[in-house]
């Protein structure tokens, strides 16, 4: 069983997302938050697999939320995907350096969210693909970019660097192995190599890691 913490302040939001997760095998909402601080508390009561949290709420906004549940010794086990409304976000990339598994837009359809939360649950990293390539605009779009080499980059071998450049530009395990003519398991492999390396959570704090390090 899936449990699953709800933070949004819109109380619609907060309801369809109930009713969704109730009504599917599997899943169980562990709690309500209609700001900030509450979703932290909330979080701390139940420990839940995932939470699923607002960007912009009242107190402390969804971004120092995410900071501090990631940040929780008490939580090590919980994940946080940030829903957002809007594909030009200023938060979501500072969400995902906090910690958040990923990002994915409040009009995604409700098959996709439940696969979502599954494939965080299952260790992996969500970017919503609109999203994602958004974010990369933005962020190598501008005039200075200052970088801060990860400390573990050195470790890294020339494929592997590769490999989290390609991460970093949003692409798939099987983007990748068509990018490189390799199989799809090569690739795999090798993200999975990086990520140990340079001890990143997830997938999505490896593309952080790739845009903090100049590699993207």
């Amino acid at each position: 069983m899936i449990s699953v913490l709800i933070a949004d302040d819109q109380d619609l939001v907060r309801m369809g997302l109930r009713v969704l997760f109730e009504s599917e095998d599997g899943f169980a909402v562990a709690g309500e938050a209609a700001d900030g601080l509450a979703a932290v508390e909330v979080a701390r009561d139940t420990r839940p697999d995932v939470i699923l949290m607002d960007i912009r709420m009242p107190g402390i906004d969804g971004l120092e939320a995410t900071r501090r549940v990631v940040a929780d010794p008490a939580l090590p086990d919980t994940r946080v995907i940030v829903l957002t409304t809007f594909e030009r976000d200023e938060y979501v990339f500072d969400a995902l350096r906090f910690g958040a598994s990923g990002f994915l837009l409040k009009n995604t359809k409700p098959a996709a969210l439940l696969d979502a939360v599954r494939t965080v649950v299952d260790g992996g990293a969500l970017l919503a693909p609109s999203v994602t390539k958004t974010l990369i605009r933005e962020f190598t779009g501008r005039a200075i970019r200052p970088t801060a080499p990860h400390p573990q980059l050195d470790r890294l071998t020339e494929r592997e660097r590769e490999i989290v450049t390609l991460v970093g530009r949003g692409l798939t395990n099987h983007e990748i192995a068509e990018e490189l003519v390799v199989s799809p398991a090569t690739a795999r492999t090798h993200v999975s190599r990086a990520m140990i390396k340079l001890g990143a959570r997830d997938r999505a704090q490896l593309v952080v890691f790739a845009y903090q390090s100049g590699l993207v």
